[in-house]
C-alpha cells in the first residue's frame, strides 16, 4: 500500500465515495454505483451553472413511451429518481431508462487504476465509523473534507488534483 497521493480529478472521487455510501445504506453495488453517478452528475450541473459554464433548466422529461420515475432515493443529500432494471432498482437516466452501472464501474476503475482499492479500502473504513443515515445526512461534508484541493492557479474543467489517503482516513476526525 502507497502513501502517495493519487491525482485524480474530483468527480470520479465523489462517485466512488457516493458509491460507498450507497453501499452502507444497503444498496446492491449495482444499484448503488447507478446512484453514484447521478449524485455526481447532479453536482458536476451544479458547478458548471456556479460557474456560468451551463444555464439553468427544468430537468429533462422523460421521452414519449416511458413512464416518469414514480420511486426516489435520497443520497448525499440529493433525491435521486429511479427506474426499475434487469437485476433491480438502478438510478434514472433523464429519459427514464435505468442508468449504465458497468460504465460507472469502468470510469471509477480507470480514474484510480491500481490503487482503487486501497482508495475505496479507506472510504468503506471511513463509512463504517457511522450508523447508515447519519452517513448519508453528513457523507457530503465528510467528501468536501478529503477531495483533492484544485490549487488556484489550476483552470479549466476536471483538473486533477491530489487526493491523500491520510485525508480519508482523518475525515471524520
Amino acid at each position: 500500500m502507497s502513501t502517495a497521493p493519487i491525482r485524480v480529478n474530483r468527480a470520479p472521487v465523489l462517485t466512488l465515495w457516493a458509491a460507498v455510501v450507497a453501499e452502507r445504506l444497503g444498496h446492491a453495488p449495482d444499484t448503488a454505483l447507478s446512484l453514484a453517478s447521478a449524485v455526481a452528475g447532479t453536482a458536476a450541473r451544479a458547478k458548471a451553472r456556479r460557474l456560468g459554464l451551463a444555464e439553468e433548466h427544468e430537468a429533462a422529461a422523460p421521452k414519449e413511451g416511458r413512464p416518469a420515475p414514480r420511486r426516489t432515493v435520497r443520497l448525499l443529500g440529493r433525491e435521486i429518481p429511479l427506474a426499475e432494471g434487469p437485476e433491480g432498482p438502478l438510478a434514472a437516466e433523464p429519459d427514464g431508462r435505468p442508468a449504465k452501472p458497468g460504465a460507472v464501474r469502468a470510469y471509477v476503475a480507470r480514474a484510480f487504476g491500481e490503487r482503487l482499492p486501497e482508495v475505496r479500502a479507506a472510504m468503506e473504513d471511513l463509512a463504517a465509523r457511522f450508523e447508515p443515515e447519519e452517513l448519508n445526512r453528513i457523507g457530503f461534508r465528510l467528501y468536501e473534507a478529503f477531495r483533492p484541493e484544485v490549487p488556484p492557479d489550476v483552470s479549466g474543467w476536471g483538473a486533477r488534483a491530489a487526493l491523500h489517503l491520510e485525508r480519508i482516513r482523518a475525515a471524520a476526525d
